[in-house]
This record gives C-alpha cells, sequence and structure tokens, in this order.
C-alpha cells in the first residue's frame, strides 16, 4: 500500500477564522495579561491630550504589548513590531494593528511613573488574589550583573586617557608644524592636515570630558572612604580606650585622593561601569540589578539597578523601594557580599514601619554549594552569647540556630531560580536601554512582566478592589 500524506496546499487562499480567538486558546497567556492590565490604574499614562498629530494606540494596548513581549522574551522594539505580524497571540492583543518600534520604544522610555505605579498594583492584586502574604513575609535578596548596551571596547580606562591625550598633543604640534613648512613633503591622496588636525581635536575633547567624569566620580568616591576612614580610625580609638592596649590588626590607611589609573568611563553608556562577571572569571560592561523577592510565591516585592560593582551598601536603598502592599517584613536573607555591620543596623533599626521588628539573617563567609555530611546531623542549639560580644559572632549564631538554618536555607532556592528565568526564559541578559536612569525602568518592566507571568502560572484570580 502506498503512503499516505497530508496535503499541503499554498496556493488556494486560506480562510481566517472569524474571531481570532479561534486561534488563541481559552488559557493562555495573552488573556490573562490582557484581563491584568484592565484593572490597573493608567491616569499616570504618557498622553497627547492635545489631539494634535497621528492617532494614538491606547495605553492599555501599548502597555500589554510590551508586558507580553517582555514575558515571552521579545525584547527589543524592532522584533516587538515584528511580532505584530508574525505572532498570533500578538495580533490579537493588537487587534490587527502594528505599533511601530518608535511608538513602542517612546511608550517605554516615557512611561517610568505609569510602569512603577501599575508595578505596586499587580502586588496589591497578588494580595487580593491570597498569592502574596502581606504581613511578617521573608525576603530573600541578591543582586546579579546585566549586560550594559555597550561594549566594553569602548571604555577607556583613566591612566590610557591620560597618555592618549599626551601623543595627541604632540601628533597636533607635530601636524602644525608641518603645515607651516613650506617644503614639507606631499601627503597622500585623500588626506588632509587640517582635516587630520581637526579628527586628533575631536578626539581629545572626548578624552577630555571622559578624564572629567572620572575626576568627579575619583571626588565622590574619596568622599565616601574618607568618611569610612575616619569611622574606622575612631573605632579603633574607642577599643584601645576600652581595651587599654593597641587594637590587633593593621592601621586602617587614609583613602587615595584623585582617580586611580583603572578607573573606566565608557562612551557609550557613560553610566555603566566595568564589573566582574562569570563569578568573577572576566569583565564586562554591566549594570548591577538587585532584587527582593517573597519566599513563598517568588513574586518580586523590590528592586532597583545600581552602578556599583558590588552589593555591600545595596541592602538598605534596595528595601526602600518595597511595595506600599507590604505591611511588614520579619526576616531578610542575605549572602556574605551584602554583609556589614552597619548595613545590617541600618536595615534593623529602620524608621519604616515595614520593617519595624525586622531580623537581617546574613552569611558573614562564603558558603560552599552542596550538602556536608555534618550538615545532615541533628545539632544541638548555640550556647547564648553576652550582650557585648561582637556583632559578627552574634551573626554566626543566628545562622547556626535550627530556626536560623531553617529560614537562610530557603535564601539559595528563592532568589537564585528568579535571576535564572529572567535571563534564560525572558531573555534579558543585556538591557536594550541606556542610562541608569533608563535602565531603571526597563528593570521594573521586567520585574512587572515576570510577577506577572509568575501570577498566571500560580493560577491567581485577579480581580480589582
Amino acid at each position: 500500500m502506498a503512503a499516505r500524506f497530508v496535503n499541503i496546499d499554498r496556493d488556494t487562499p486560506m480562510l481566517m477564522p472569524p474571531d481570532l480567538r479561534d486561534w488563541v486558546s481559552e488559557g493562555h497567556l495573552v488573556h490573562f495579561i490582557l484581563d491584568a492590565v484592565s484593572l490597573l490604574d493608567l491616569s499616570a499614562a504618557h498622553v497627547n491630550h492635545r489631539g494634535s498629530g497621528d492617532a494614538q494606540y491606547p495605553p492599555g494596548t501599548m502597555l500589554a504589548l510590551l508586558i507580553y513581549s517582555y514575558a515571552t522574551g521579545t525584547l527589543s522594539s524592532r522584533q516587538i513590531e515584528r511580532s505584530t505580524y508574525e505572532s498570533v497571540p500578538v495580533r490579537y492583543l493588537c487587534a490587527g494593528t502594528h505599533p511601530d518600534h518608535d511608538s513602542i520604544c517612546n511608550f517605554r522610555v516615557q512611561n517610568g511613573e505609569l510602569l512603577a505605579k501599575n508595578f505596586h498594583q499587580v502586588l496589591e492584586l497578588a494580595a487580593r488574589a491570597k498569592v502574596l502574604k502581606v504581613g511578617s513575609i521573608t525576603l530573600a535578596q541578591d543582586g546579579t550583573k546585566i549586560l550594559a548596551n555597550a561594549s566594553k571596547h569602548s571604555a577607556v580606562s583613566h591612566g590610557h586617557a591620560v597618555e592618549q591625550m599626551r601623543l595627541l598633543e604632540e601628533e597636533i604640534a607635530a601636524l602644525l608644524a608641518r603645515a607651516a613648512a613650506a617644503d614639507s613633503a606631499p601627503l597622500r591622496d585623500g588626506l588632509s592636515i587640517p582635516v587630520e588636525i581637526e579628527r586628533r581635536q575631536e578626539r581629545m575633547e572626548k578624552l577630555k570630558e571622559a578624564a572629567a567624569v572620572m575626576h568627579q566620580r575619583a571626588k565622590e568616591r574619596h568622599a565616601q572612604e574618607q568618611a569610612e576612614y575616619l569611622k574606622k580610625l575612631q573605632q579603633r580609638e574607642e577599643q584601645e580606650r576600652q581595651s587599654g592596649h593597641k587594637p590587633r590588626g593593621k592601621t586602617p590607611q587614609p583613602p587615595q585622593d584623585g582617580p586611580k589609573d583603572s578607573d573606566q568611563f565608557n562612551f557609550t553608556d557613560p553610566e555603566s561601569r566595568i564589573m566582574k562577571a562569570g563569578g568573577g572569571q572576566h569583565f564586562e560592561q554591566a549594570y548591577n540589578a538587585q532584587a527582593a523577592v517573597e519566599v513563598d510565591s517568588r513574586l518580586i516585592i523590590a528592586g532597583q539597578v545600581v552602578d556599583a560593582p558590588n552589593d555591600k551598601e545595596q541592602l538598605q536603598p534596595t528595601l526602600g523601594t518595597l511595595a506600599p502592599v507590604i505591611e511588614s517584613v520579619g526576616t531578610v536573607l542575605i549572602d556574605s557580599g551584602f554583609y556589614s555591620e552597619a548595613a545590617v543596623k541600618a536595615v534593623e533599626s529602620s524608621s519604616r514601619a515595614a520593617l519595624a521588628g525586622v531580623q537581617v539573617l546574613a552569611a558573614t563567609g562564603r558558603h560552599k554549594h552542596g550538602r556536608r555530611i555534618a550538615d545532615l546531623e541533628i545539632k544541638a542549639e548555640p550556647a547564648e552569647l553576652p550582650a557585648d560580644a561582637p556583632f559578627i559572632e552574634q551573626m554566626k549564631r543566628r545562622l547556626q540556630t535550627g530556626k536560623g538554618r531553617k529560614a537562610y536555607d530557603q535564601r539559595k532556592s528563592t532568589i537564585e531560580p528568579v535571576f535564572g528565568i529572567i535571563k534564560e526564559v525572558l531573555g534579558l541578559r543585556r538591557f536594550s536601554l541606556r542610562g541608569l536612569g533608563k535602565v531603571n525602568l526597563e528593570w521594573k518592566l521586567v520585574s512587572l512582566s515576570y510577577n506577572l507571568k509568575r501570577l498566571f502560572h500560580m493560577g491567581a484570580k485577579l480581580q480589582s478592589a
């Protein structure tokens, strides 16, 4: 018997369904996002109320388009525009219209206030759906490096900039001398001394601007390091007064004034920084994205993007972006990268109502992955410490108690999968926008999209207030 095949006929016109919902199943993500956006307050959207120019796309449509695109790994405005032609769910979402990439990009950039407001409103929807607890919650906080929309090869160090400016001055002087010489040898075809001088002068101006920025950054860094230096000296003097002998360890050294030769400036995105990536194995032009995740729902509750290469001073500022719907935080889990006595005490003594009575559980050193045999054994509760015990010893004891160990074990299995989903599933390995302000806006959009997709997979039943 001969093989039989389905008839594939591309020449006969295909009949479209009378309703695109016939091609988009009832339980599809796009329906959930459209329903969620219909419950949000869009009054903060940037709208041309004068009515001049071309007709605008409704804010609800543009917001839903951005959220669905980011939730499904389409981040570029040009790719989003293409999906309005090629993706059936996006065609349904846009009702057959095709917002161009300029309209998409402008809406994203101009609506930072709207995205921030809607981020909090989605968490309120989650709380009403009984998916998110708002009292005595446990948060896991961490940071991850996201590539900037700029190459590290577009960066220059301060030492290299100074050397390049010196060489350019010599070359400009040589070209001016050559132009003044009546018997100078002719140049190759297409080359002109005035053009060559102008090209070098333009490069010189860019390097001077870069050097000025690095000097300003160095000035700010020196002020901060000087304050820390004076604080350490004061602590040593206090220890010496109390103990009667010189404290152990090296005497703190005053910070270096002025920029270091290794300080960097990127011409494409000046606000990004060279940061260690890949577990410290290499360096990339990047930003440091912070997030605090509620351990039960795995929803992002707070977050921001900073240009600091490490997390040492990001604990309190990130918790300062906590969503208003959260009534109280019971515990915050952080790794050793965030730990410092000053940072922990600042959070635990915060005047913010939601942080009243909060306890921070922090690793004070690097923890190896995997479970050792000793970790399987039942351990007795650690002995109580005297009230004047060093703070780091008190923190170690918190993690040695049964309650502390059980709570801290949730950190790694909460925050790291969230970053994994954002990078691998949503595809955010490089920001599309440039500049710290716009990058923070994009991170808010990513967090909003992640939270809605998470609620969809949890089967949340969203309802208005």
